[in-house]
């Protein structure tokens, strides 16, 4: 080949890895998590700063983990969905507050309404980063014995609660 194509043939290259990248769903993005014990830690509960929670006081139970923060608008976006699953009694919620201030989680919980059995502290986002997580609002889906068997990155739709998670919940409770 001449030496005078190579630029040519590595710009096309490079639009084709351009053009695939574009096409792919930042929510289709598979987690490694999924279908692994949920990471082990132990974090404050935001209403009670003193009591220490964790995914090993949660075996036994199928429940969602759900990922959110005051300063996020589209957290904002999924809460009443959120608030609607826990009065209906669904499956039981429990938050983890990613890098967010204990009083501003507060005072938007008390806002907003509170979905939560208890919401945990994760200030500092160490336990966000043992999840994987990349981006606020990310739901997960852990059965009785503490594996995560679902992700859900962004906000959660009524279409993916109707379509993926209570078809999955329904299994797992089953």
């Amino acid at each position: 080949m001449k030496r005078h194509l190579w630029p040519l043939v590595i710009f096309l290259v490079l639009v084709g890895f351009l053009g695939v990248g574009l096409g792919l769903k930042p929510r289709d993005v598979p987690s490694p998590l999924v279908n692994r014990p949920m990471p082990s830690f132990s974090l404050p509960t935001l209403d009670q700063p003193e009591r220490q929670l964790g995914p090993q006081d949660l075996l036994g139970q199928v429940y969602l983990v759900n990922v959110w923060a005051s300063w996020c608008t589209a957290c904002q976006a999924e809460h009443p969905l959120l608030v609607d699953l826990a009065r209906a009694g669904v499956v039981p919620i429990y938050g983890l507050n990613y890098k967010d201030g204990r009083e501003d989680a507060l005072r938007w919980l008390g806002q907003h309404g509170n979905p939560y059995k208890q919401s945990l502290s994760d200030t500092a986002g160490l336990v966000g980063l043992d999840l994987g997580v990349y981006g606020v609002p990310e739901t997960y889906v852990v059965d009785r014995d503490g594996v995560i068997r679902h992700k859900h990155t962004g906000a959660l739709t009524m279409d993916v609660v109707r379509q993926t998670l209570l078809p999955l919940l329904g299994q797992l409770d089953g």
